[in-house]
């Protein structure tokens, strides 16, 4: 046998050699006209499974084959995942040009035009992002300062505070009309939230602290205040090209309208059929009124449907035809074949839950794998008895929406460590922190965190403060790690970028580890996540990029952390709706499609919100490719255990015109008694009015 090793030599690798025709095969000709539109503004209405991401992506490719510089086009995404994968598609279809292309979500471009631009703008480059948990926690000093927190009467929680301040920065709406709307009930208080508002703004600005709504804010500014950074800022791209319109915000056009004053190079694409996260500040105005927002667009609807069977579409098609106000469109499909949707009428929750596992079970019988099949619901809270019963029958499943992995509490923990060394003034990391340490409590920490505010803030402040006696053992083991993680002292080598960022952490759990396992009687599950985040931590440059591409982009777990793919483990997905969007499944299973439930008891008394539902509905529909059941209950019970329930109707929206695209299905209790047979005619056995009389006559 040889033993001398063979040197493999990597094939050459082929570059596409596209021209227009070829780019353009794979295109249906309203795919092909929007992907080779000029320099005009350009509004595309996507419907459904009609290849928006495809068409998107070619639009990319075909600006840089025209001769567009990469690096001038900008890719504006809702999500960083759906950013990737359109650049990563892009390069595919016109080689390592398309990786220049700058793409991301607004608020990671919105972070890094701040990082480049900000100090002209008066903002330190050195801030750090908030996410809206810590934003909440900021409300809740500021709220104390106040002397709000020990109030005898009820002033609004930290939560709903922040809710209010992101709606009005992010709607535009005045706070007087804004607590009208949301909590009339706090309008008393209008004077003491405007005010606390304003110790909101300044805490971050002393602290050197953006939440999310500023990454927005701030590039709006800059834009409409400077003419000398606006044109800086807007003059860095030639073509702006936005997926998922109908879900900006007034704050997003804004942006757009500032990016594109010198130039009208704006494509948009997006549905308003599927707007439906207003309760996030997206605006459906925004989609409605583009042609009116920027004169001389084009619109090109896309309407071929390659998800759904004919008859699913018939079905979705005439529930959004109902709409009071849209873009009218008619989705149709090249598909032969597939049977009408169902509707399904359970007798209540419990029978609705059979019939959803035993048809699950059925199909995944004949060959349809778990994740291949979706159960949606408008709540989550919705889903309380199919997961028992999913349980107890030892199916698996996945719920999407639960705990996201940075909401945990161990993780923030140690993420507060690395950000008050990024940045010392972050008072809701301090906080966060000092809470953590035996021997400390709230007085102290605000005594402590008082006192580093008035040396403003020097990194070595902590060290030098004087400690309560119980507390001045954790101070000494804090002090000396914040000093490591500062850099004080030998730097071990080659522990530079990501390495570093791994080490730090290394060094935090050195001191964590032990009030984790004090605080949790389980802690291994917690600990193999504070493992997973330092291997994560070491693929990124530094401490600084690592903070902000966690708090920019939120991974549900490790493993989207990590960029992975999604499990390929089978199991089926129980989904709200909302989480649901942009998702295709085989078979979906729509449940609770009763008047109450979807739609919500909330928003019947408003239009507008009513209108979101019926759009909420249709994205439910609108998931299936194969396969669709829509199952009511007619009675639910106010409680679990309890006796009393009421009659439920069938949701509005599956108007007699609705169901006319449906068959109806009527679910068999099984082990039901056969029917009685009639009793022969003549006398009866028995006379019971005759035996009620006799209850009262003599």
């Amino acid at each position: 046998m040889d033993d001398e090793p063979r040197l493999y030599r990597p094939r050459p690798r082929e570059l596409p050699t596209n021209d227009e025709r070829t780019l353009l095969a794979s295109l249906n000709p309203d795919q092909a006209r929007a992907v080779t539109f000029g320099d005009a503004p350009l509004l595309v209405i996507a419907g459904a499974g009609t290849g928006k991401t495809r068409t998107l992506v070619h639009r990319v490719a075909f600006l840089i084959e025209r001769g567009v510089a990469p690096e001038r086009i900008l890719l504006l995404t809702f999500t960083r995942r759906a950013a990737a994968e359109m650049l990563s598609r892009a390069e595919r279809l016109v080689g390592p040009a398309g990786a220049r292309v700058h793409g991301g979500t607004f608020h990671s471009v919105g972070h890094r035009l701040l990082r480049q631009f900000g100090g002209a703008a008066g903002l330190p480059a050195d801030f750090t992002i908030m996410d809206q948990g810590d934003a909440q926690d900021l409300m809740q000093l500021a709220r104390g300062a106040q002397g709000h927190a020990k109030s005898a009467k009820r002033f609004p929680k930290k939560e709903t505070l922040h809710y209010l301040y992101s709606r009005h920065v992010n709607t535009e709406l005045p706070l007087d009309e804004l607590l009208h709307r949301e909590v009339p009930h706090f309008l008393e208080y209008e004077e003491q939230i405007t005010a606390l508002f304003a110790d909101y703004t300044l805490r971050k600005q002393e602290r050197n602290l953006v939440d999310y709504d500023d990454l927005l804010l701030f590039w709006a500014t800059m834009l409409e205040a400077s003419p000398d950074l606006a044109a800086r800022i807007a003059g860095l791209y030639d073509h702006l090209l936005v997926d998922e319109y109908q879900d900006t915000n007034l704050l997003q056009a804004r942006i757009l309208r500032g990016m594109c004053s010198t130039h009208r190079r704006l494509t948009v694409v997006g549905d308003d059929a599927q707007s439906i996260y207003s309760f996030r500040g997206a605006h459906f105005r925004n989609i409605l009124d583009f042609p009116k927002q920027f004169p001389g667009t084009t619109l090109v609807t896309l309407a071929q449907n390659y998800r759904s069977t004919a008859a699913i579409l018939t079905l979705s098609n005439t529930l959004i035809s109902r709409a009071e106000e849209r873009f009218t469109k008619d989705l149709w499909t090249a598909r032969d074949g597939g049977e009408k949707p169902w509707l399904v009428t359970a007798k209540d929750e419990a029978q609705q839950t059979r019939f959803v596992v035993d048809r699950v079970l059925q199909m995944h019988e004949g060959g349809v794998p778990l994740r291949e099949m979706v159960v949606l619901f408008r709540a989550g809270y919705m889903s309380a008895d199919l997961e028992i019963e999913l349980t107890n029958r030892k199916i698996p499943f996945e719920k999407w929406g639960g705990l996201k992995f940075l909401e945990a509490a161990h993780v923030k923990d140690v993420l507060a460590f690395l950000r008050v060394s990024d940045n010392p003034r972050d008072e809701v990391s301090w906080y966060r922190i000092l809470m953590l340490m035996p021997g400390i409590g709230d007085s102290t920490a605000r005594a402590l965190m008082a006192s580093m505010q008035e040396r403003a803030w020097d990194p070595d402040a902590f060290t030098h403060l004087i400690a309560p006696p119980r507390a001045r053992e954790a101070h000494r083991s804090l002090a000396t790690l914040l000093r490591q993680l500062r850099g004080v002292g030998a730097v071990p080598a080659g522990e530079e970028g990501g390495a570093r960022v791994a080490s730090d952490i290394a060094a935090i759990r050195a001191l964590y580890d032990a009030i984790l396992k004090e605080k949790y009687d389980r802690p291994e599950a917690r600990l193999a996540d504070l493992d997973q985040l330092r291997t994560i931590s070491a693929s990124y440059p530094s401490r600084t990029t690592f903070l902000a591409a966690l708090a920019l982009d939120p991974p549900s777990s490790t493993q989207d952390l990590a960029g992975g793919s999604e499990s390929e483990s089978d199991a089926l997905v129980l989904s709200t709706v909302h989480s649901a969007k942009g998702k295709e499944w085989k078979a979906v299973f729509l449940i609770w499609a009763v008047d109450g439930w979807f739609p919500s008891s909330r928003a019947v008394e408003d239009p507008d919100e009513l209108e979101e539902e019926r759009r909420l509905m249709y994205v439910a529909l609108t998931r299936a490719k194969d396969e669709l059941a829509i199952v009511y209950p007619m009675q639910v019970y106010g409680t679990r255990r309890g006796a009393d329930y009421s009659i439920d109707q069938l949701s509005r929206f599956l108007d007699r015109g609705v169901r006319a695209t449906m068959q109806r299905i009527v679910v068999e209790e099984p082990g039901e008694p056969p029917a009685p047979t009639p009793a022969p005619a003549g006398q009866p056995a028995i006379d019971l009015r005759a035996i009620m009389r006799g209850r009262f006559t003599k």
